[in-house]
């Protein structure tokens, strides 16, 4: 059954339309035509979550499934939480409305460490018990969890889930979903339920296996395996089409996968070295993909993902291709952090343009020494051709990724960055350009699991040391700007991503004291003061694992001198708060490297002895090529279990046409009458605009542009609407390139309108007629407002009279600038009248039609100033429960 979401979601809550499930491309399967039912549960707000590619290519591929519907949900803001708290009302999903125990199986995307948080709080407002133990009583959903953070390390969240998808879920999910099938229809009991799960590849139940004393995990159920394979897919990029939300997201375009896994080898990075093998998709298929998926959403800019977007040896001439095809739209395409050694003037004529797209570069380290240690394969000679490259082809602003507490780290190399950003500012100079600016972001290394750094340990002590350190140094440079990671962030992190079980309890009381969204900058004090107290109360540190699990540090930063690096280690915190955490070395033991981790029961592909041979390698700042263009380095992923490295040759690139010019030709003016209803009146005003502009790209009307550095399409709707006002009289008005018949340019442009926003009437204007703002003169409303005590039809007409009756009716009003003037509201006001009244009900409610000033000058009546000469009258309080806008009124 539905929840009734209509008074929980209204326009007093923060982005309304986050929650109305109304979005483009989604997909509404009806409720009784499935046997199973999914919930993809985001554990972020909505304007991260629904932006997420994972998230809607799963969303996709699990509604094309038979008899199999998929729904969504994700971390509602404070305040709606607080409101299905006070009104003891569940969590839903955005489509159906339903509750989250009315379905067979939440899936959560646990792609950070520091999301278990608020899955807590998520599975809290749904009603359901946090832990697989406590909802063995009850018949609630399965819940389990997939992404990076689920695959990496999953054993400080097993208490929590029932389950864990390991690696791509594009082939995984549906052979879930086909078990949970059979499982239904054969009443199968849970554990009979969770027991056939385990038999599928990529399918971890952690309630069949127990943590021994030294960490390591093993199963207890003869029935399963010993390890647990990570799942490879194949990129599937047309079920990257999908979903495009009506509200402003994080990621507001679309995002076409070109390349999957990364062979690159960088020692720090995670993400590399769970992906692997390399997977280049083919160049017709993104070309393809990203055509059909402009003309379906209506985006004006679309962004090609990858690991290593210059890895994909097709990025030229894929880029080059688009941009050709969509030369007359005003497209931007957007590329992640890429390699600054491959980047040339083909990849720069991709990313520029009237709108061109940001350029990101990742160094990480500031000296040869360091990139060296870490893998990076990148000289100082790459960094600056790839660097000048593009301040030759127009960016005066290019962002730059390092870190800093990376292993075998002196202050040499911190101060190194500041150096290499000095330098590049220094050869990046000509007169009568303006010098080449930097946004830096610095972060902090935290090891992760499945890396060769995995047995390191860092020091909140020596981050802070170091940030320090080059915030004084930077003082110096103009025209960069640093953006440090918060060291608590780190903190957090690291404490949890290696953990084991025992954590847990630990992970649930933070929740309980207040964690929760704990990377984001209005929560991280809270947070890490939750994280502090239950770690205290748990009779741990944040280095816990100094003596349970034996952290080495392998690199002596006094031994280092120049480029010679300590062969000896030396025993520290993990995150250690009182004191740096490298101290003098002590002998490396023998077996230190092969004491059991809690996760090495996973099966992720890459050898443990091959971690430790490359550890050894970086502590001899040895390099290893990449293995897509270079010879095998033996990590162990090529198989029959995860496939082997797919490197497609580029093809020719096609010629370059030019970038886009806009069409500022002004063929025709037309203004439409449109209506506001139903949910789309929680639409913001800017989000209506953005509506239309999509709109006419998805119907492809010939819609003219402004000129100059940033053109924009010539749509100007008349007035703002209130949000949550609804409406019957709103006019936009568009400016063609082309002539159309009117009737044609009525029906192209509703068919793609949703359809609470009717069009009502289309007019053609003279070229040289002003905009509606500039003759806008009056706007008629209809207001719902009602009172305590209840007030009689009779005595509502005697407030409205006395209204009329007066000439003054003064109001204080507060100016953009800050100055208070008095205005006389009665002026404004043109005609009020009753339409309707209700006094035999609790709450005395009355239609109320007013006609009032609204012009582009500032000269108006708002709503809410008809309550204040009520007010002022009645010497009552009075409450508007509604508003809709019946026309505005156009000076001839």
């Amino acid at each position: 059954m539905a929840v009734a979401v209509e008074k929980l979601i209204t326009s007093d809550v923060l982005k309304p339309a986050r929650y109305l499930g109304n979005e483009l491309l989604a997909v509404h399967k009806p409720w009784h035509t499935a046997v199973i039912r999914w919930v993809l549960t985001y554990p972020e707000v909505y304007e991260v979550g629904a932006s997420n590619l994972g998230h809607i290519i799963l969303y996709n591929i699990l509604n094309a499934q038979p008899r199999q519907l998929c729904d969504r949900a994700y971390l509602p803001g404070q305040d709606l939480a607080a409101k299905l708290r006070a009104t003891e009302t569940p969590l839903f999903t955005v489509e159906s409305k339903r509750s989250l125990t009315e379905f067979d199986i939440l899936g959560f995307s646990l792609s950070y460490e520091l999301g278990a948080t608020n899955i807590l709080e998520m599975l809290d407002l749904a009603g359901i018990p946090l832990t697989w133990r406590e909802r063995l009583a009850g018949n609630y959903p399965l819940i389990f969890a997939g992404g990076q953070t689920a695959t990496s390390n999953p054993e400080p969240y097993a208490d929590f889930f029932d389950f864990f998808a390991l690696g791509d879920g594009e082939e995984l999910l549906p052979e879930i979903g086909l078990v949970l099938e059979e499982g239904k229809q054969a009443r199968l009991s849970r554990q009979e339920l969770l027991l056939d799960l385990a038999q599928i590849p990529g399918v971890y139940v952690p309630q069949f296996y127990n943590m021994a004393a030294d960490g390591s995990v093993h199963p207890i159920h003869p029935n399963v395996p010993k390890r647990i394979l990570r799942r490879v897919a194949t990129p599937m990029p047309a079920y990257s089409i999908g979903l495009v939300p009506h509200v402003q997201t994080v990621h507001d375009r679309l995002t076409i996968e070109i390349r999957r896994g990364c062979t690159r080898g960088c020692r720090f990075c995670q993400p590399g070295m769970l992906t692997r093998p390399a997977r280049d998709v083919e160049p017709e298929q993104v070309v393809a993909a990203i055509e059909k998926g402009m003309r379906e959403t209506g985006y004006n800019e679309f962004s090609l993902l990858s690991l290593s977007c210059s890895d994909y040896l097709s990025l030229p001439a894929v880029g080059v291709e688009i941009k050709n095809r969509l030369k007359n739209e005003n497209i931007t395409l957007s590329l992640p952090s890429q390699r600054v050694d491959r980047f040339d003037e083909n990849i720069a004529n991709i990313l520029g343009g009237m709108r061109q797209g940001g350029l990101t570069f990742a160094p990480e380290a500031g000296t040869q020494r360091m990139r060296d240690i870490v893998n990076k394969g990148l000289t100082n000679e790459e960094l600056l051709r790839g660097v000048k490259t593009a301040w030759e082809q127009g960016w005066d602003k290019i962002k730059l990724y390092f870190m800093i507490g990376l292993p075998g780290e002196t202050d040499a190399d911190v101060l190194g960055i500041v150096e290499t950003v000095s330098w590049l500012q220094r050869e990046c100079r000509s007169k009568g350009r303006k010098p080449l600016a930097f946004n830096l972001t610095i972060s902090n290394f935290t090891p992760k699991p499945h890396t060769p750094f995995q047995w390191h340990s860092v020091s909140t002590a020596e981050f802070k040391r170091k940030q320090q350190l080059l915030r004084q140094e930077f003082r110096r440079l103009k025209g960069v700007k640093v953006n440090f990671t918060d060291v608590r962030i780190s903190a957090m992190e690291d404490f949890i991503g290696r953990g084991d079980r025992t954590l847990a309890p630990v992970l649930r009381r933070a929740w309980e004291l207040g964690a929760g969204m704990d990377s984001w900058y209005d929560s991280v004090e809270r947070a890490y003061n939750a994280w502090g107290q239950a770690i205290a109360e748990a009779g741990l540190t944040w280095k816990y694992r100094q003596v349970e699990n034996g952290e080495w540090n392998l690199f002596g930063v006094e031994e280092i001198s120049g480029t010679d690096i300590d062969k000896g280690i030396s025993k520290v915190g993990e995150v250690e708060e009182d004191k740096p955490s490298l101290s003098s070395p002590t002998p490396l033991l023998p077996h230190s490297l092969d004491k059991p981790l809690p996760w090495d029961h996973l099966d992720t592909g890459i050898d443990k002895k091959w971690l430790q041979e490359d550890l050894k390698r970086a502590l001899e700042a040895a390099t290893v090529p990449d293995c897509s263009f270079d010879g095998c380095s033996h990590c162990g992923v090529c198989s029959t279990d995860f496939g082997h490295n797919i490197v497609i040759p580029p093809p020719q690139i096609p010629e370059f046409t030019g970038h886009f010019v806009p069409n500022t030709t002004k063929a025709q003016r037309l203004r439409v009458w449109f209506g506001k209803q139903g949910d789309m009146a929680l639409l913001s005003h800017l989000d209506l605009i953005r509506l239309f502009d999509r709109a006419i790209r998805r119907v492809g009307l010939p819609i003219a542009f402004t000129g100059g550095y940033h053109p924009t399409p010539r749509i100007s709707v008349a007035w703002a609407l209130p949000l949550g006002a609804t409406s019957s009289g709103e006019i936009v008005d568009f400016e063609l390139t082309q002539s159309l018949e009117v009737e044609t340019f009525r029906e192209k442009l509703a068919q793609a309108l949703p359809i609470n926003i009717p069009i009502y009437q289309v007019v053609q204007l003279d070229l040289k007629a002003p905009a509606a703002t500039q003759v806008l003169d009056a706007a008629e409303y209809l207001l719902t407002v009602d009172t305590q005590p209840p007030a009689t039809p009779s005595q509502w007409q005697d407030w409205i009279d006395t209204i009329g009756q007066k000439n003054e009716i003064w109001s204080e009003q507060t100016t953009k600038s800050g100055k208070t003037q008095l205005i006389n509201l009665r002026d404004r006001l043109y005609e009020l009248e009753l339409m309707q009244s209700t006094s035999n009900s609790p709450e005395s409610a009355a239609i109320l039609r007013y006609l009032g000033s609204c012009r582009h000058d500032g000269i108006l009546l708002r709503p809410e100033q008809i309550l204040l000469m009520l007010e002022q009258v009645a010497g009552l309080e009075f409450r508007l429960l509604h508003i809709h806008r019946n026309r505005l009124v156009l000076r001839d």
